[in-house]
Order: C-alpha cells, then sequence, then structure tokens
C-alpha cells in the first residue's frame, strides 16, 4: 500500500519554533550550510545528473546553488525566502521569494522545468506532501526532482519527524514516503554520494514525474 498525506499527521510537522518563518528568514544569511568537500560532492552530482540545456528549479533556494561550470542550463530558477540571498545567487536568471510553509503552491506554470532541486533543506517543510504534488505539476514529464540531504540543520525549525529521524536511510525513507504520498512519481532512488568522513555527508533522493 502507498502512503498517503493520512500517513504523515500534522503532529509531525510540529518544531520548536512556530513564529512565521518570514521573520526567521528575514536577515540574509551569506553562509554556507556544509563544508567544503560535501559542497565539492553536490557539485559533481549535479553535473553528472543534470541533462544539459536543462531548464532547473532551485527550490528553497539561497545565495548559491552549487551548480558546476560545467552544467549550462537554459534556465534556472530560485525560489527561495530572502531577496537578499537570491539577487546574491550569480546562477539565478528568476528570482521568487515565496515561502512554501505559507503556501505550497508553486507561482509557476506547468510543465515548465526539465529539473528540481532542493538543497540540505528538506527538513524545514511542514506541508512537504503538497510541495511534492507542486513540483511534480512544474515538472515536464520524465523530469527529475532531486533532494539532496545532509546531517545540518537549524534544530528549531526543523520538523519533529525529520529530527526523529537521525539515520539516514530513514531519512530517505521518509522522503521517498513524501514522493508516494503526492503521486504523480516514478519509484525514488537512493544515493549516498559522502566524500568521506571526515567530512559532512551527502545523501540525494531522486524521482521522476510520471505524467
Amino acid at each position: 500500500m502507498q502512503p498517503s498525506s493520512a500517513s504523515f499527521p500534522p503532529e509531525l510537522f510540529r518544531r520548536q519554533d512556530e513564529l512565521a518563518d518570514a521573520a526567521f528568514y528575514e536577515a540574509p544569511r551569506l553562509v554556507v550550510h556544509i563544508d567544503g568537500p560535501a559542497i565539492e560532492a553536490v557539485t559533481t552530482y549535479l553535473g553528472q545528473a543534470l541533462p544539459a540545456d536543462a531548464a532547473v528549479l532551485d527550490l528553497m533556494s539561497s545565495w548559491r546553488s552549487h551548480l558546476p561550470a560545467s552544467v549550462a542550463p537554459a534556465r534556472v530558477a530560485g525560489l527561495g525566502m530572502n531577496g537578499i540571498e537570491l539577487a546574491e545567487n550569480p546562477q539565478l536568471g528568476t528570482r521568487i521569494v515565496h515561502d512554501l510553509n505559507s503556501n505550497p503552491v508553486l507561482p509557476l506554470e506547468s510543465n515548465a522545468f526539465d529539473a528540481a532541486i532542493v538543497t540540505v533543506s528538506i527538513q524545514y517543510l511542514v506541508r512537504p506532501i503538497e510541495v511534492f504534488r507542486e513540483v511534480s505539476r512544474v515538472l515536464r514529464q520524465g523530469g527529475v526532482f532531486h533532494v539532496i540531504f545532509s546531517n545540518r540543520l537549524f534544530p528549531t525549525k526543523a520538523v519533529a519527524v525529520w529530527q526523529s529521524l537521525p539515520d539516514p536511510r530513514r531519512r530517505a525513507e521518509l522522503i521517498a514516503g513524501y514522493f508516494a504520498a503526492a503521486g504523480g512519481w516514478a519509484e525514488p532512488q537512493f544515493f549516498d554520494q559522502s566524500p568521506g568522513r571526515q567530512s559532512d555527508p551527502v545523501y540525494v533522493v531522486r524521482a521522476a514525474a510520471a505524467g
């Protein structure tokens, strides 16, 4: 039986800090949230995984998208919480300030992108099933959603279910559950892209839009 949205009751997405996210992200954070080797691992993965000339959606974006110079996308749209951070990101062609926890509907046309990425931010979504449905809508058939995660987080803003599952395999299963509950996705795949024990780990769960 495939998970449904009923499999994820609201209490799983409670946070220590339930104040408005807009206030938390009001001040720009022009810092990286994983270490150098982990960033290189993300960049290498994206260089291998993203198709040439793709229209890419960088979801929950910031001042860096970690796209390699070898990738020449036709378009990169960044959707994030802080306008200053987005303005500092040189790889974005389109910048959209939007709070997915307040409104999970993406202000984007359907079938507009070939790929979507979210990097080390999935733990902050309080309405992930709705967001995953929206990502499926804006992707073209066969377009892939790459969910990249590590072990770093803002503990007061990460949802309860994420913090209750410290093992990366269990977190990958949780993300796979989001895909399944949202519907419209092929079978998710899990990849360990970690650069080594002395660095932050890097994991990916990805799935293609089934159309």
